[in-house]
């Protein structure tokens, strides 16, 4: 899985992150859901490329904590 920049856009943070062809489906189902629930992520889009790599968009509300945190 490679992990690429966070976006914020209004009151969300957006997380790409793109999966290998050869990463299985219950591998992906199991790392995007430590993700969702140890950091607060759900799943906002996929897409699947002709290649058999996906790309998926997580997102989590902004929390006033993590606004400042960045700033």
């Amino acid at each position: 899985m490679t992990l690429e920049a966070s976006v914020v856009h209004g009151d969300w943070e957006y997380q790409p992150v793109r999966l290998p062809r050869d990463v299985t489906r219950l591998n992906a189902t199991a790392e995007l859901g430590l993700r969702s629930r140890f950091g607060g992520w759900e799943l906002a889009r996929t897409l699947l490329y002709a290649d058999g790599t996906r790309k998926v968009w997580l997102r989590r509300k902004l929390s006033r904590m993590r606004e400042g945190a960045a700033v």
